[in-house]
């Protein structure tokens, strides 16, 4: 049900997590490469009914307009991010010395929203610190964590609108709660699981 591959430059993992019985599917941080979501998605054979930000910074939303509009899909953030889908001095891409600005969200996630896909329910957890509207989808799969939990390491915090001590509180709070056995897969790099996280991270000793 949940299936990733790494796109764009700064390697964002972007999920397809797809309901098998009804074919129904959403697009977790489709952070580039465009052309090469939708052959992923042909191959699949699914239908995108949403696309679903953990955050918005430029490496996670790069290619939400072209599939949007390509999968008449619904995109969906969170409200303390939401500016940074129409403002690149927001999404951190005008550092880099290109503006990309995009069209505003059509609904924004809460604390504790389940969104539907098919017979599959995302359950969203607010986890600001890395940005102000981060957020994790939890599955009966496990945790899309985007960029709050890493495998052995934590988001940056050294960005606008990023707080150290709100991220810990964050995964703390919200996510080493969840049974160590809960899958995570992050905004970079590999899976891990809560309980590795617990025991091994050194920024949660």
């Amino acid at each position: 049900m949940i299936e990733c591959r790494a796109v764009g430059s700064m390697g964002a993992n972007c999920y397809l997590v797809s309901c098998p019985e009804t074919k129904k599917a959403a697009i977790i941080d489709p952070g580039a490469n465009g052309a090469g979501i939708q052959r992923w998605i042909a191959e699949e054979g699914v239908q995108v009914e949403y696309i679903l930000l953990t955050h918005g910074h430029f490496d996670h939303i790069g290619a939400v307009d072209e599939l949007r509009e390509l999968y008449q899909a619904k995109v969906g953030i969170h409200k303390e991010d939401a500016i940074m889908l129409t403002s690149g001095a927001h999404n951190l891409s005008r550092m880099l010395g290109r503006s990309y600005d995009y069209k505003s969200a059509d609904f924004l996630l809460e604390d504790g929203q389940v969104v539907q896909v098919g017979n599959l329910t995302l359950t969203v957890i607010a986890t600001p610190g890395h940005t102000p509207g981060g957020v994790c989808f939890l599955t009966s799969e496990g945790l899309i964590s985007g960029d709050t939990l890493f495998d052995g390491s934590i988001g940056r915090t050294d960005f606008p609108g990023g707080s150290y001590q709100e991220l810990i509180d964050s995964i703390v709070k919200k996510l080493l709660v969840l049974p160590e056995d809960t899958k995570v897969y992050p905004g970079h790099g590999p899976e891990t699981t809560i309980g590795r996280e617990k025991r091994d991270n050194p920024f949660l000793r």
